[in-house]
């Protein structure tokens, strides 16, 4: 009798191996929680007791012990499966080596374990510890401590496997984790661009108010028969300026309602010929005025156009504004026809400097401006294109641009006719948010402030104020989501029957590109990139390896996710491909679930990275936002500049009649609160820098009694307590009392019926053994603000110096006052400490550090040479771009006593340098078109050594470092007359001496002077 015997094993456990991987596998592919995908490996682990008789997984805790996260085989209590693991314990598991990246194996485990395995329940002796591995060149997330059958051999065959093994477990652990990042990630970005907005929202309605109490004044004064005519010069300067500030305002919270997506429009039937015809028009004064010629061609439309009037009219406007702001000589043209395809058309045209090639394709980019283009002014905020883009897209329409340098440019705007195109709800409806427009006066205005001698638009009298001042709404309208679109997916395989196959499940879903080698594939993702690629190994020409490599060589194709598909079964297959560098390998057959399972996976994987990408990109925009407010604050400090200085020349000749008096004082306060504000958006941009000074704390507070008494009003009582002989601090005066105005005011409110705010002030010199949670040791002069007010929560407690957050209503505050305290104590070497119940009160410390004797001393000598009675006559030459500043420096400038010659930009200056006309002071703006104030004092410097410069800057940190370069004083801007006087006093005073410069900056208005 004859018994023939097959022998299977190696065929029977490669099968069980195979279903475990693909169980793994299948676990990996699930796009879950960390601790769901636990669970799945857990289960799948325990499915193969032969091979894997326990499985224990150990994951990193931050800098905590690693903590066990899976458990199989053996009990949660047992004493080798510790809930947690040091990472440089040697029992009972050695993690140190395996975290390395070395694989550890153990053997005599028996006594330790007690557990059987195998087939025939032999105690298991054996054990590897594998790392868990994380991304490329990143430390691994833990350790994987796999049982050993005691029935099978420790071969490379079973090495093969664990690796796989642990692979598929490290894939389903990177691919949990990526996805709770990039959705703690997302959640993150998307609260900030909540808080940018709430930020604009509020930031919007707190200039309004100023603005109003600015207007308001200014324009009941211009209306008086009787006003004197320099008196009335004065006043249109300001008026001029504080509604140039509403334009800026204006556009802003126009950028910030697109940018949350609640534009409001509300499109009529207009005769957009005519609308367009009368815009343009409003122009011709200021373009005829620069001898330049303006061509209007509007003839009547032969269909219906439907436009929202307000948005049209800023569309036309800024690029009329934006032709005449480049364009020197020859004309300016505005053109609108209808085209054969239905569409109207917009061209406005000149014949300026043109716009660089490299510069044109970012032309309506946010923010984006061209540096070192010849223009009539250097101001700017750079959203005024993007603006219009935004625009025109609401109405369905698009934008663009065509130029050739020192050719001139041209924008052609396409709107297509009638109203299909249109939301329908928005087709002749109310307008639920007021309008932002306030008409073609400021930017008229504005253009006839770039031509010399143009006379200024006043407001007649009796006529109407023209402010529209709109409060922002808080909450952001939800919209849904579109739905996703078709993927497009790149298919190789030789084998046409298969690519029929897979083409025939993935179509129903997906746009499928099917080629039958690799190299038509390849230079098909490079011609157009795909979301996935879906390839056979064993090809001619080009096999399914070489168009891997290919592709993870280019760096245009390496992130495309890439799926193997493989005659070839087994563990060694699977690893080699996997090591190669694709993404998953499927062997064939497979079944159609598996397939769309697995297409479906790495898809959304897909997604993630694009999603990723998105967020980068916003982090981006984020902080371009940090530049257009620090942009938008550095104009506002012009604006304000010419306001505050024409203000306080007003004050002096207007003589005694209290109600006029009264009125000035109003505009002057309302100025000076936008002073504050536009230190707040400074610091939001970090481009304010601290000037920390030896400063009488004591002074400071009793200076502040008047304001504050005001601010707090009739309910709320005050008292000071003030330590005698309180040492000086180091602190910024303008700063100090922002942020007792900002505590006083949050006290205030929070004291509806009236309560008890006390100020107090104490040296107190913290010890090593000081308090544990309080600032470093050292000497601290403590100003403490105690009210009897409502208290804090502790949540709301813990979040009190957060930036934006506020529990005010909107419009009440803008969320930055406390965070503002905080970050200015901090970055003078100091801390804040509060103290908060409900019901009893909150009390807020802030610890100065203490001035040293030699600051003391140098704070000592600047205010002596600020000091020194100095005798008239001195000749300033004061260079600027801005006709208010100069206009209302020079006058300040002539009001001390000075001799003043006024120029416009530093070529003129030194021009007038290599004269020999006598000056003693050059006053220099920093931030002029075509040679900045930096580069004009090192030329005037080479012409004469001897020449004393003061530079004027709004961005107090960048101009400030090279003005000390130079040896200059830098002015901040915006200044008041005994700032100006102090500092022109000082560098007056070095001049005359023969000293060498000290480098002094001088601060805003209202700073608190030093005994």
């Amino acid at each position: 009798m004859l018994a023939v015997c097959s022998e299977v094993t190696s065929q029977v456990v490669g099968e069980r191996r195979l279903s475990l991987l693909h169980e793994l596998g299948a676990a990996a592919r699930e796009i879950r929680s960390v601790e769901a995908s636990c669970n799945a490996l857990a289960k799948a682990l325990a499915g193969d007791p032969l091979d894997v008789p326990f499985a224990l997984l150990y994951l990193r805790n931050g800098d905590a012990p690693l903590d066990r996260v899976v458990a199989v085989g053996l009990p949660t209590d047992h004493v080798a499966a510790p809930a947690a693991l040091a990472e440089n314990t040697e029992t009972p598991w050695r993690a140190a080596p395996a975290l390395a990246g070395q694989a550890v194996e153990l053997h005599g485990l028996g006594p330790l374990l007690g557990l059987p395995g195998g087939l025939w329940a032999d105690p298991v002796e054996d054990a590897v510890v594998l790392p868990v591995r994380g991304e490329t060149s990143t430390e691994p997330l833990g350790v994987l401590i796999l049982g050993l059958s005691p029935s099978r051999a420790w071969d490379d065959t079973y090495k093969a496997f664990s690796d796989l093994a642990t692979d598929q477990i490290s894939t389903a652990l990177r691919n949990a984790r990526a996805y709770e990042e990039e959705r703690r990630r997302a959640e993150a970005l998307a609260e900030l661009d909540r808080a940018k907005t709430q930020f604009f929202s509020n930031v919007s309605h707190e200039f309004r108010t100023p603005l109003t109490l600015m207007l308001g004044p200014v324009e009941e004064l211009l209306r008086r028969p009787d006003l004197d005519p320099s008196v009335r010069d004065e006043l249109t300067l300001a008026h001029r300026n504080a509604l140039r500030l509403l334009r800026l305002v204006n556009t802003l919270l126009d950028f910030s309602r697109v940018e949350a997506g609640r534009a409001d429009a509300s499109f009529e039937r207009v005769d957009l010929s005519r609308l367009t015809a009368e815009l343009a028009s409003t122009f011709r004064s200021a373009i005829e005025k620069a001898g330049l010629r303006l061509e209007i061609d509007c003839p009547p439309l032969a269909g219906d156009t439907y436009v929202d009037r307000d948005m049209w009219e800023k569309i036309v406007l800024n690029l009329l504004s934006n032709a005449f702001k480049h364009t020197f000589s020859g004309h300016i043209a505005v053109a609108l026809r209808a085209g054969q395809d239905g569409q109207a058309r917009l061209t406005v045209s000149d014949t300026g400097v043109g716009i660089p090639p490299d510069q044109l394709h970012r032309i309506f980019d946010r923010f984006h401006r061209v540096e070192g283009s010849h223009s009539r002014t250097h101001e700017g905020s750079g959203i005024g294109l993007a603006l219009v883009r935004e625009l025109v897209q609401l109405h369905g329409g698009s934008v663009e641009a065509a130029s050739q340098s020192g050719h001139g440019s041209v924008f052609t705007v396409t709107l297509p006719l009638g109203h299909a195109h249109l939301p329908a709800e928005h087709i002749g409806t109310a307008r639920r948010l007021a309008s932002t427009g306030i008409g073609a006066a400021p930017f008229v205005e504005e253009a006839l402030r770039w031509v010399d001698g143009a006379t200024p638009m006043v407001p007649a009298e009796g006529a109407a104020p023209v402010v529209k001042v709109v409060p922002l709404r808080a909450a952001a309208r939800e919209r849904a989501g579109p739905a996703a679109p078709r993927r497009r997916i790149v298919l190789a395989d030789d084998n046409a029957d298969m690519r029929a196959y897979v083409e025939r499940l993935l179509a129903p879903l997906h746009d499928v590109a099917s080629f039958a080698e690799g190299a038509g594939a390849l230079a098909a993702l490079r011609a157009q990139p795909a979301d996935l690629l879906l390839t056979d190994v064993m090809m001619p020409v080009m096999d399914g390896f070489a168009l891997l490599r290919a592709v993870r060589a280019d760096p245009a194709l390496r992130t495309t996710p890439v799926l193997l598909l493989s005659a070839r079964a087994g563990e060694e297959a699977s690893v080699e491909g996997l090591e190669a560098g694709a993404d998953d390998y499927l062997v064939k057959p497979f079944s159609a679930r598996e397939l769309l399972a697995r297409v479906r996976t790495h898809l959304e994987l897909a997604a993630l990275r694009r999603e990723a990408e998105a967020q980068a990109h916003q982090a981006q925009k984020m902080e371009a936002v940090g530049q257009l407010t620090g942009g938008i604050a550095h104009d506002f400090n012009n604006l304000l500049g010419a306001v505050i200085g024409s203000l306080e020349l007003v004050e002096r000749r207007i003589g005694d009649d209290p109600r006029v008096i009264g009125l000035l004082r109003n505009a002057q306060q309302a100025a000076q609160r936008g002073v504050k504000l536009t230190g707040q958006l400074l610091a939001f941009s970090r481009r304010q820098q601290l000037q920390a000074r030896p400063t009488n704390v004591n002074q400071a507070i009793l200076g502040m009694g008047d304001l504050l008494h005001r601010s707090l009003g009739g309910k709320v009582g005050f008292s000071t307590h003030l330590a005698k002989d309180l040492w000086p601090a180091m602190a910024d005066a303008n700063q100090l009392e922002l942020a007792v105005l900002n505590l006083a005011i949050n006290a205030r409110d929070a004291m509806p019926d009236g309560g008890e705010l006390t100020i107090r002030t104490m040296n107190f010199p913290v010890h090593r053994d000081g308090v544990p949670s309080g600032p470093e040791p050292g000497d601290y002069v403590i100003i403490e603000v105690s009210d009897t007010g409502e208290g804090m929560s502790p949540e709301v407690l813990s979040r009190a110096f957060e930036p934006f957050f506020t529990t005010k209503d909107v419009g009440k505050g803008t969320g930055l006052g406390l965070a503002q305290v905080f970050g200015s104590v901090k970055q003078l070497g100091g801390d804040v400490t509060v103290e908060s119940q409900l019901g009893i009160g909150t009390t807020v410390k802030l610890f100065l550090p203490r001035a040293s004797a030699a600051a003391e001393a140098e704070e000592a000598q600047l205010t002596q040479a600020a000091d020194v009675t100095r005798s008239p006559g001195g000749s300033v030459l004061l260079v600027d771009d801005d006709p208010q500043v100069r206009v209302a420096a020079a006058d300040m400038l002539r009001e001390m006593g000075h001799t003043v010659t006024v120029l416009e930009n530093g070529r003129e200056a030194l021009r007038w340098l290599a004269g020999d006309a006598r000056v003693d002071l050059m006053l220099a703006d920093f931030a002029m078109p075509g040679m900045t104030g930096a580069e004009l004092a090192a030329r005037a410097r080479a012409l004469r050594p001897e020449l004393r410069v003061l530079l004027a800057t709004g961005y107090a940190d960048k101009d400030g470092a090279t003005a000390g370069d130079l040896a200059a004083a830098v002015l901040r801007k915006p200044f008041s007359l005994a700032e100006l006087r102090k500092a022109v006093n000082i560098a007056l005073t070095e001049s005359r001496s023969g000293e060498p410069a000290k480098i002094a900056k001088f601060g805003q208005a209202r700073r608190q002077e030093n005994p």
